[in-house]
């Protein structure tokens, strides 16, 4: 299986098979990201799109040597999320730019979107663990990000996020069981 950057570097050179498991890989950790911060499914369909339309039109920009092809997505993502705050809506720019046409959402589209995120019981024993915890296994679980990039960014060692993650996932078990 290849790696996030792999795929990205394919996608810079115009492997389209590659961006499409890039894309396919990070669209349900995108969408939950972006779908626990706004207000309904389609402004969090809408601010996926674009946050992906960007991806798409400067993936060449994408340096490996300043971070995690995962961070840079998300940093677009907010990117997106920030402009979408800011204007009061989504800027269709990027998508435009790419002549993608609007997709339009039906039920089933935005019941998958909903769906992504519906996970009510696991988010509320998420927020019980003590934050260390909760950070280190949002990183790793959620975001999908490497142990040497979260523990570069806790300002810790690999081994203490290990342990982190460890830890979180047997309490977030133990809190979930324990629920009706």
């Amino acid at each position: 299986m290849r790696g996030d950057e792999e795929l990205l570097r394919g996608a810079a050179g115009g492997d389209a098979d590659a961006f499409a498991e890039f894309y396919r890989r990070l669209l349900p950790v995108i969408v939950t990201y972006i779908r626990r911060r706004v207000d309904t499914p389609e402004l969090a369909f809408d601010v996926t799109a674009e946050t992906f339309a960007a991806v798409a039109a400067n993936v060449g920009d994408f340096d490996p040597g300043r971070g995690s092809a995962r961070g840079w997505v998300f940093a677009i993502a907010q990117n997106e999320l920030r402009q979408a705050w800011r204007r009061g809506q989504v800027e269709d720019r990027a998508r435009r730019r790419l002549a993608y046409e609007p997709i339009e959402l039906d039920d089933d589209a935005l019941d998958r979107v909903e769906n992504l995120v519906d996970d009510g019981a696991l988010m509320a024993a998420l927020a019980e663990l003590p934050q260390k915890e909760r950070a280190a296994v949002s990183a790793h679980v959620i975001e999908e990000r490497g142990y040497s990039e979260i523990a570069a960014e806790l300002r810790c060692s690999e081994s203490v996020v290990r342990k982190r993650v460890s830890r979180g996932l047997r309490r977030l078990r133990d809190l979930v069981e324990e629920r009706p």
